[in-house]
């Protein structure tokens, strides 16, 4: 029963892990879907950062750029959706075990 204790911990941690990634990626989706509107409404110079320095663009590469930034954030929020509804599937599947355990165990006390 130990055993079940402690990969119901590590369950537990990774289903925290993803859920801070996508919440990471749906941050990132969200201001890119904003520089997306914002772009629909530019005119004249773009500029993108690339580290810490700007770089000026036209308004067609930088909706290219970002587009495909949000098709991967997309992506990525899929996945990360994916992990995190295996995990609480596993989560619940070990809480019903150990209970039943915990339950049989009290009753041959």
């Amino acid at each position: 029963m130990q055993k079940e204790i402690v990969r119901l911990q590590n369950f537990e941690r990774q289903l925290q892990a993803v859920m801070m990634q996508k919440q990471q990626f749906q941050i990132q989706l969200g201001e890119a879907k904003l520089a997306l509107e914002e772009l629909e409404n530019a005119s004249g110079d773009v500029y993108k950062t690339i580290g810490s320095v700007m770089i000026k663009t036209s308004v067609e590469d930088a909706k290219k750029d970002l587009g495909e930034k949000k098709e991967l954030m997309e992506s990525r929020m899929k996945t990360l959706g994916e992990q995190e509804e295996k995990l609480r599937g596993e989560l619940t599947r070990l809480q019903k075990k150990l209970q039943e355990a915990m339950g049989s165990s009290d009753e041959s006390s």
